[in-house]
């Protein structure tokens, strides 16, 4: 991500997880522990497993050169374990012997990656329920406030705020589940040497493997993974699912901000949302940014289901394609979800504008309303033909659609002044909206 660019798209906390330096770290995490289980079951001495932990300090290793390196090994593992041999036989050449015994450069990396993830799955966990706080907010404190619900762009029935909010509540209720699942099932430790099979280990292969797990707590899977990538891809596809769901959210708003709408505006601030040109613009910035995030995303899930398809025993290509790519993803994730928390956290709702717009079409968007009453009496096919005559006359004459409905004697046959009124209030429209708010509200609180 362009250093330029990184505090628009993601957080410093996201960006602290995948630094440079914490990559690093976290490989240096699995080789420390790797010795210290070799030590546990005997296959390495407790001396050397003790001078190669005290060798893993990121710090003391030059990125720099790392990376200069792993241009010519082809990955960073090849660099990092022959630096972190050196550093051990300053201090015992026979202990350096013993680093990286029996584990391979992917061992490294995966496992290295995995870590990094479980922290960066914790923290969008964090991050999404405090956007679903902020949802759930909404939801409860507009379940009455009235505004045109829109299909394919056009006003069609009457909803409520809190209605529109719930639904954004709901989806990420589901992606709290799909993050605590994935969580628990696909961080898991990477170790299975050159081949997947721990055959330098000998018999003491799945003592190992257990002790090193039970080291870096994460799970055990059944054998490695080393050609197998859906659990990440799993993590990668929750992602965007994710992504999505907030996307959607921010184009909503988005939308709201529209002048022409004026329903709703994202919290100001001195130096925000302004033009380099215009002075009264109040642009989205929030959404843009987080609909942009969603519109990258996609693409970037795409290329790790691309790399899914390895040959034989290790990728050639697919597996270092996810190296930067599924970073990228968590980073732009949580990005997304900080700038909606802070949209919707302080979203400015403008309840008389919604009422406005509500009322622009004079009735209109309650045909449905009377379509249905005249139903009862004349059948829905022919309801729907009256009520869609006298929708076409009211646009063409420019008169409200109660006008239009009592001059003609057809419907005034039927329904009387005082129930076409009636009919045309917005508020007693609203059918089992408060029952779907209620029953969000009550997932959301379990």
């Amino acid at each position: 991500m362009d250093a330029l660019l990184q505090d628009l798209f993601t957080t410093e906390a996201m960006r602290e997880v995948f630094a440079p330096r914490m990559r690093v770290q976290r490989m240096l995490d699995f080789e420390a522990a790797l010795a210290r289980a070799e030590a546990r079951c005997g296959v390495i001495p407790a001396e050397a497993a003790e001078l190669i932990g005290r060798a893993c300090v990121a710090e003391d290793f030059d990125l720099d050169a790392l990376g200069a390196a792993a241009v010519g090994g082809g990955n960073l593992a090849i660099p990092l374990v022959a630096a972190l041999t050196a550093r051990v036989a300053v201090h015992s050449r026979e202990a350096a012997g013993y680093v990286h015994w029996g584990a391979t450069s992917q061992d490294v990396i995966d496992s290295g990656l995995v870590l990094q993830l479980r922290e960066g799955l914790r923290r969008i966990g964090d991050q999404l329920m405090a956007l679903a706080g902020c949802a759930a907010v909404l939801a409860d404190a507009h379940r009455g406030t009235v505004m045109a619900g829109r299909t394919l762009l056009q006003q069609a029935l009457p909803v409520t705020f809190g209605l529109k909010a719930a639904g954004w509540l709901d989806a990420l209720i589901r992606h709290q589940g799909r993050i605590s699942a994935i969580r628990e099932s696909g961080l898991v430790l990477q170790f299975g040497g050159a081949a997947g099979t721990l055959a330098s280990l000998g018999e003491s292969g799945p003592a190992v493997a257990a002790a090193l797990a039970e080291e870096l707590q994460l799970a055990l899977p059944a054998l490695p993974w080393h050609a197998q990538r859906d659990r990440l891809c799993e993590v990668a596809t929750t992602l965007g699912l994710l992504t999505g769901s907030i996307g959607k959210i921010a184009r909503d708003v988005a939308l709201m901000m529209q002048t022409e709408l004026g329903e709703a505006l994202e919290p100001g601030a001195p130096g925000k949302g302004g033009s380099s040109t215009m002075p009264h613009k109040r642009n989205p910035v929030g959404c843009t940014v987080t609909v942009a995030a969603a519109t990258r995303v996609p693409g970037l899930v795409s290329t790790m289901l691309s790399a899914m398809v390895q040959e034989h025993e290790r990728g050639a290509g697919g597996w270092h394609a996810e190296w930067d790519t599924l970073p990228e993803i968590v980073l732009l994730a949580s990005g997304a979800l900080a700038h909606m928390t802070t949209v919707l956290k302080d979203l400015e709702v403008h309840p008389l504008r919604m009422r406005e717009n509500l009322d622009a079409t004079q009735g209109l968007l309650m045909a449905e309303a009377v379509t249905m009453a005249l139903a009862s009496r004349l059948g829905r096919g022919e309801a729907h033909r009256l009520v869609e005559a006298a929708c076409r006359r009211a646009v063409e004459q420019k008169q409200p659609l109660l006008a239009a409905l009592a001059a003609d004697t057809r419907v005034s046959a039927l329904l009387t002044a005082a129930q076409l009124e009636q009919l045309l209030q917005p508020q007693a429209y609203l059918g089992s909206s408060h029952s779907f708010i209620d029953a969000v509200l009550k997932l959301y609180s379990i």
